[in-house]
Formats: structure tokens, sequence, C-alpha cells
């Protein structure tokens, strides 16, 4: 893929000596500016960052060579059958977008959602997403018939989601409500109203995760609106009642809560095809681990016992994982369980160092306000650190990669 990349790119071997270099060591030496950056930032921030710099840092140097083109070269293996000559001539010569093309792009968005759904490193794929959009941005201005539009609005629109997510997950989520916003308006211009719900869903999760539940319930009511007018197959409705349940815990409203976890449940009745494993992913098995996370906002330990352990059950990313191992600790606080705070909060941070997820990092913050009561133990005293640091290391090395690449 290398050698592919390569020459597609005319990169006279500069691309297939990057490839070779991380394939020898996996990571830059130590005159690297990147690593003397690290240390210069603090023994905190490298003891929980430099696993995750190394290693994606030769990959991220690479992807911002990529042209579309690159990209489209670089997601071969998973769509071998799309028309590339077809597809470049539409990116390269700046072609009027024909239903191939838009085909095509379609099929470059659905990769990179399920790119980003294996991935530990969200991050990695921002260089790529940004050169699709752009793409599609250009398409915008050739396009020549409302259906062009419409589909070129529609791909933007999970584009944008997409994008939207990645920067939630580094922390940055000013930057992720503008997508999620744009993601919306191009949904309503696209007229797909799952598509619409689902950006307003997001934006609104923005809201949930910096306990602006008010603002987020309101949102919610409205994308609840417009998943009505969606398809009744997909699970968007239910997406969005998942989402609502906790706006509503943390409104401290046990009973709209438990009829939003209802109306979320009736996603079982549901057949295949309820979600695209992009933009849609909502499924049963995401039940427990919602359900659970809402009582446990809602400090209910007796009705978040049952929800956790059958969240457990279930094959969970290691993102996912870690939020349930958080809601185990918080529940272990509630009751005044030590060693069960200790111990769950270990494995989620543990998870943390891992993914390098903001994300986790949040999660993890947010178990901080369980453990003031418990202070004067020096074992809670000692993991309140432990994870203000990993809370503070996880915002700085996001804005350090953020000024990185806004100054080169």
């Amino acid at each position: 893929m290398a050698q592919r990349l390569d020459e597609a790119l005319r990169a006279d071997g500069k691309l297939l000596a990057l490839a070779q270099i991380d394939r020898r060591t996996g990571r830059l030496g130590a005159e690297s500016p990147v690593v003397a950056d690290l240390a210069g930032a603090g023994t905190d921030v490298v003891a929980v960052s430099r696993k995750a710099e190394l290693i994606d840092v030769n990959r991220r140097e690479l992807l911002r060579t990529l042209s579309m083109t690159g990209a489209a070269l670089a997601i071969y293996p998973a769509a071998d059958n799309l028309d590339w000559e077809r597809l470049d001539n539409f990116v390269g010569r700046h072609a009027t977008p024909d239903a191939d093309a838009l085909e095509g792009l379609a099929a470059l968005n659905e990769h990179l959602w399920r790119v980003f759904v294996l991935s530990r490193s969200k991050n990695v794929l921002l260089p790529l997403v940004r050169d699709q959009l752009d793409v599609l941005t250009d398409g915008f201005r050739r396009a020549s018939s409302a259906a062009s539009y419409h589909r070129l609005c529609e791909l933007a629109s999970s584009l944008y989601q997409l994008a939207g997510e990645i920067l939630f997950d580094t922390n940055q989520y000013t930057d992720a409500a503008q997508c999620d916003t744009l993601a919306a308006t191009a949904a309503r211009e696209a007229e797909t109203p799952d598509l619409w719900a689902c950006a307003l869903t997001r934006h609104a999760f923005i809201g949930v995760y910096e306990q602006e539940f008010g603002k987020a319930a309101s949102m919610l009511e409205l994308a609840t609106a417009i998943a009505r007018r969606g398809d009744s197959t997909l699970a968007t409705r239910h997406w969005v009642a998942i989402v609502q349940a906790q706006a509503l815990a943390g409104l401290g409203d046990l009973a709209a809560c438990q009829r939003a976890l209802d109306a979320a449940g009736q996603v079982d009745s549901l057949g295949e095809g309820s979600q695209n494993g992009g933009w849609l992913r909502f499924d049963t098995s995401r039940l427990a681990e919602e359900r659970a996370a809402c009582y446990v906002r809602l400090q209910r330990p007796d009705l978040a016992d049952s929800a956790l352990a059958d969240a457990l059950r279930v094959s969970l990313s290691a993102r996912r994982r870690a939020s349930v191992l958080a809601d185990l600790a918080a529940i272990g606080a509630q009751r005044g369980e030590l060693d069960q705070i200790v111990a769950h909060a270990d494995a989620a941070m543990e998870l943390f160092q891992q993914t390098g997820s903001g994300v986790v990092a949040r999660k993890l913050s947010s178990l901080q306000r369980y453990l003031t009561p418990l202070m004067n133990d020096t074992t809670i005293r000692d993991l309140s650190s432990r994870i203000a640091a990993i809370s503070g290391s996880s915002v700085a090395v996001y804005q350090r990669r953020r000024n990185t690449c806004v100054t080169r």
C-alpha cells in the first residue's frame, strides 16, 4: 500500500521511506521535535501521552500529505469495486459530479466511519476527513442538478458528524458542536430527517457532557419531532430517546428518564438494517450501558447494578468498557465501597492509557465529585490525584496537538 501511495502521489520514495521507518521502529527518535516538545511539557503529560504520540506521529505526517486521490487509494482493500478512474477524474480534474462519482465518495464516507469505529486513536482520521470535506465542498459548486446537490449535502452531513465525533473524542467540544451544526444544516438541505435528527442529537450529547442538561433537553425535543418524519425502520428515534434519558437524568427527573429509557428499549422490535454502522450506530447492545449511566447520574445504585452487570456481558470497545468501569467506580463511591472504587477506576485508567480517549478522561473526571466525601482516606486521595493528572494531561496533550497542526 505504501508503494501504491508513493507512486500515485509521485512522492519519489518519501512515503515508502516513512512506512519503512514506522514498520522498523514504530516510533521516532529522541531528537524528534515532537518528542522534545512533550518532554518539555512535564512528566505527567509524557507518562500519559508518550505511547499514543509515538505510535501516531508518523501516521499523521503521512496523512498530512495525502490528496483526495491518496485517500481513495488508501481504502482500496475495503472498496475494490469502485471505479477509481472515474473517481480520480472527478477529484483531480474538477469534473461535474455524476451518480457513479457520488457513490464512490459515499463508499469512502462509509469506510472512514468503519475505521473510526475500529480505531483506538480516533484523531488519526481527521486529515482524511478534512480532505474528503474539501472535495465535497468543491463538488457543491459543480453540481448540475438538484439530485446531485441533495446527495452532496447528505454526504457532507455524514462527514461533518464524523469530524464532530473525532473532535469530541479529543475534548474539543466547541469545534465538535460547530461540525454538528453544519451537519444539521446540510442534512436539512438534503431533506433527510434521520440524518438531521442524528446531527442534532450529537450536538445535544455535547451539552449532556458539559452538564447543560436543560439546553440539551430542548434540542432533543426538536430532534424527536424530526425523527418522527424519518424512516420508521431505523433506530433514529430510539437513539434520540436514550440521549434524552441522559439529559433528564441530569435534571433529576427519574420518572421522565425511565419513560425515555422505555422508548429507547423499543429498538428491540426493529429488524436488521435498523442502523448503518456510521452516523447511526444505536442498537440493543448499547441499552444496558446507557441505562446504567442514567441511574449513576441519578445516584440510584440499586437500579444501576443489574444494568452494569448486563453491560459487561456484551463485547465492548475499549472506550465503552472504560465508561462502564468508571460507572462501576461511581457506584462504589456512592456506597462507600473503597476497594470497588479503586479496582474499577484503575482498570478504566489503564484503558485510557491504551486509547488516549478524551471521552474516557472526561468520564473519569466526572468520578471526582463522588470521591469528595471520601477524601479522608489516603487511597482515595491518591486515586483522585491520579485522575486529576490524567484529566489535565488529556486536555493539555490535545491542545498541544491542535496548536502543532495549526502552526504547521
